[in-house]
């Protein structure tokens, strides 16, 4: 199963939901093929694509692919989900999508971990203890989304708050 194939039958459907293929895998197990698409896109809040916008693209996908019989007939099994949050940030798209998290930026200079408060094409803005400072994404080396448990979400009252 050639990827780039595979590709050209899986971008025009992600593109007719308003998303984008990131990366696609195909590994043999056994007797079939896995074949991992990974999707990233805008979604209904410019923060990534939404489980349900995932699920209509993986029921479309997996109709062309069936019509296409892209594995001459063997097995395989389809896995459809977002790029994930342990992916590197590569394109500005990835820095606006991810605003408001807290993210791990390598530069020249060393590394710095702020929260991202805007990003355009040529630059990232983060909040770094406080302070507001622009990068220019030429500078960074390697950016990763850095996982929150307990961060307190905007709007929703806190314990301390909702006994006052």
């Amino acid at each position: 199963m050639n990827t780039a194939d595979l590709e050209a039958l899986v971008a025009p459907v992600a593109a007719s939901h308003s998303l984008e293929v990131d990366r696609l895998e195909v590994m043999t197990a056994g007797k079939r093929s896995v074949v991992r698409v990974f999707l990233d896109g805008d979604g209904p809040a410019g923060r990534g694509p939404s489980l349900d916008e995932i699920a209509e693209a993986t029921r479309a996908i997996s109709a062309v692919l069936d019509a296409a019989d892209i594995t001459k007939g063997r097995p395989y099994t389809l896995e459809v989900s977002s790029r994930g949050v342990s992916r590197p940030l590569t394109h500005p798209r990835h820095f606006r999508r991810n605003t408001g998290r807290l993210v791990e930026l390598a530069l020249a200079e060393g590394t710095v971990t702020g929260r991202v408060l805007a990003a355009d094409e040529e630059s990232v803005e983060v909040e770094v203890d406080g302070t507001p400072r622009r990068v220019a994404l030429a500078d960074v080396r390697r950016a990763l989304v850095q996982v929150e448990l307990n961060r307190p979400v905007e709007g929703e009252d806190t314990e301390e708050e909702a006994e006052v």
